[in-house]
């Protein structure tokens, strides 16, 4: 970001109560935590649940930001630092709206390709693909960790650089019209839609809802230049496509599949649609440490294609080192945009080999103990619980395995059968012990005993400690402990017992 400060105030509909030396100033970045500002910055005074950042204007300044956006008075004394800091102090209406103002505002000057994405699951995990696949070869800047709300997508548009080749914005949706009022400012080139399934379904009422949310990013796309990356395995590729309509606004659509029937998916479309880009795996297998190896295959990105010659289909061998069969799809997603930008089939598949899980998600730890500690704590929903199972049992260990399961959140009434049904499904895997902490999770106990699970090997827990307390009797030196939840339980606090 590079705005000057006259150009922030205008932007953002506000006034300067203190007025900086120069309003030519330029501002380099922008933060609402007093403790990262740095030189140059404009440091954004929210009010939060807990903390008023109002209360640290004086740090923000005294640290070198250039401005400061406030939307409550202010007092003589912080008036006077201000002024001897050479700084501006700028009320707004509203600071959390001010923060999308500047983004839009520095989106004009973007001259790059703007990549938004959003999905039910695996959204972080194919963002950090795209970005590791893109940046092989481009400039790249993408959102940072999971920051994909009203704050963090704004955020990612004001780290690029006028000139950055590509920006990868990840974006969270909890109802409808949030990824409206997301695109409204983002303006994306491209959309990919990584799948449609069951996370927020106590919000939306039904999968239909969801995916008529999730296609709002689609339905954003610029008319006659766009591209949308649709995944053709998920059941709503063809509703999202129409729903948006994607050939009448001439939007090129680009399929990815990484299913086991991604061949029998592309038979089944018109002729038409099998001339369109795409990305597929064939002969997928899972090593003994659940990494995924198969045949990378791409298909119609000729730019001479024409519906009337057949596309060159391009095949080269690809491995991750991310665990999980359903990472194959989120990495023909992140191949498809690789492709789309104009690399080779080639190199996508190089970079894909060395991108590695964040913090939190499948990240493989050791103990002290000579045990592996699966850290997916972050969060969970009933598809990414079921892939992180499957993943798990899938594993190849000296010892043991077991699971230890939280609570799945933002389920609503669908909750207690959502929890029953995996349950149900870890009956069906070859797992030691499953040690279930939470009130919701007591629900997937009583569905694997249901299914028939061994009652020996069900544990149910009423607390954190508990659970600690368990593993540390029973587990040796090369057992392997899968722990996962949704955030909010806290799981990680378990992680880091059995790791310390």
């Amino acid at each position: 970001m590079r705005l000057n400060l006259k150009q922030i105030v205008a932007c953002c509909g506000g006034q300067c109560v203190v007025d900086p030396i120069d309003m030519r100033t330029l501002a380099f970045g922008l933060t609402w935590d007093s403790r990262t500002v740095s030189e140059g910055d404009i440091y954004v005074a929210l009010h939060g649940e807990r903390v008023d950042g109002h209360n640290y204007i004086d740090q923000a300044l005294r640290k070198g930001a250039v401005g400061a956006l406030v939307m409550q008075p202010i007092d003589n004394q912080l008036r006077l630092l201000a002024q001897e800091m050479g700084a501006a102090i700028i009320e707004v209406p509203d600071t959390a709206h001010a923060i999308s103002d500047i983004a839009a505002a520095w989106r004009t000057h973007i001259t790059g390709t703007i990549i938004a994405l959003t999905g039910s699951t695996g959204k972080t995990t194919t963002k950090n693909l795209v970005r590791d696949v893109l940046s092989s070869a481009y400039s790249v800047v993408a959102t940072q960790g999971n920051q994909n709300n009203e704050l963090g997508v704004p955020k990612t548009l004001l780290n690029a650089e006028a000139d950055t080749q590509f920006v990868v914005v990840e974006m969270g949706m909890r109802g409808q019209g949030q990824l409206t009022q997301l695109c409204d400012f983002v303006r994306p080139d491209w959309g990919l839609l990584v799948n449609v399934g069951e996370s927020h379904i106590e919000l939306l009422g039904s999968r239909d809802n969801i995916a008529r949310a999730k296609a709002e990013l689609l339905c954003a796309l610029p008319e006659g230049r766009g591209a949308a990356f649709v995944n053709l395995q998920d059941e709503y590729a063809s509703y999202v496509r129409d729903h948006a309509h994607l050939d009448a606004r001439q939007i090129t659509t680009v399929f990815f599949d990484g299913s086991d029937q991604a061949r029998q998916h592309r038979e089944q479309l018109t002729r038409a649609e099998q001339q369109f880009p795409a990305v597929w795996a064939e002969d997928v297998t899972l090593d003994e440490q659940g990494c995924p190896q198969f045949m990378l295959h791409a298909s119609g990105f000729q730019r001479e294609t024409s519906s009337s010659i057949t596309p060159v289909e391009e095949v080269v061998p690809c491995s991750l080192i991310l665990r999980g069969v359903h990472n194959v799809s989120n990495a023909c997603a992140a191949v498809a945009v690789g492709k789309f930008a104009g690399m080779s089939l080639e190199a996508c598949a190089l970079a894909l080999r060395g991108a590695e899980p964040e913090a939190g998600r499948q990240e493989v730890l050791l103990a002290r103990g000579g045990f592996s500690v699966i850290n997916d704590a972050y969060n969970a929903n009933p598809d990414s619980m079921r892939a992180s199972l499957a993943t798990f049992s899938a594993m190849s260990v000296p010892g043991r395995k077991v699971a230890v399961l939280g609570d799945m959140g933002e389920l609503g009434t669908f909750a207690k059968a959502c929890h029953h049904g995996i349950g149900q499904y870890l009956a069906t895997l070859a797992l030691d012990r499953v040690i279930c902490v939470g009130d919701l999770a007591q629900e997937i106990a009583e569905g694997a005993l249901e299914a028939g699970a061994d009652e020996r090997k069900i544990v149910r827990a009423n607390s954190l400690s508990e659970v600690l307390g368990d593993l540390d009797s029973w587990v040796e030196s090369g057992d392997a402990v899968l722990v996962k939840a949704s955030h909010f339980m806290g799981l990680e606090r378990v992680v880091e017992g059995l790791i310390n």
